[in-house]
């Protein structure tokens, strides 16, 4: 499935706008994308992105976000900053992502605003490990085997309730 360029920029850009300009941490930022794509596909059969899941141990993680987020920050769009939360040496630096202007949510028709605007009222005030432990639970992670790619079929199997958000 070819990845779905500018509505993945468009996407990124749209949640770190709705969550106060910013989002704090790859983790999170990696799980939203996650129930972005894994909603949308469970109600529409499509994702939205694009993108491949791999179940790594801290969740699904997008395969392509890394070479995405580089494009927005060369693009000025976005910018990476690191926060250093905790004394102790064993945890990395916190990604900051801050957007650098507005979204253009033309990108996506009906349906997929509706996904956006439900995945942050859903999952946008939770954190990385909040959302890590949510992903852990569902269905398309226990599915698959750890660093494997995660099927989109396995959305089918998570009974999301579609009808509050």
């Amino acid at each position: 499935m070819p990845i779905a360029n500018k509505k993945y920029k468009e996407a990124i850009l749209y949640l770190c706008a709705q969550l106060d300009g910013e989002i704090r941490g790859k983790k999170k930022l990696a799980k939203l994308l996650y129930y972005l794509d894994f909603d949308h596909f469970e109600k529409n059969h499509k994702p939205i992105t694009g993108d491949t899941y791999k179940a790594l141990p801290m969740g699904p993680f997008p395969e392509a976000m890394t070479k995405i987020i580089e494009q927005l920050t060369r693009a000025k769009k976005l910018s990476v900053t690191l926060e250093k939360e905790y004394e102790n040496e064993k945890y990395n630096p916190t990604e900051i992502y801050k957007c650098q202007g507005e979204p253009d949510i033309s990108v996506f028709d009906k349906e997929e605003r509706a996904t956006l605007k439900r995945v942050v009222k859903l999952y946008g005030r939770l954190n990385g490990k909040q959302l890590e432990d949510l992903t852990h639970a569902e269905a398309p992670y226990v599915a698959t085997a750890p660093k494997e790619k995660i099927a989109y079929e396995l959305a089918y199997y998570r009974g999301t309730d579609f009808k509050h958000a």
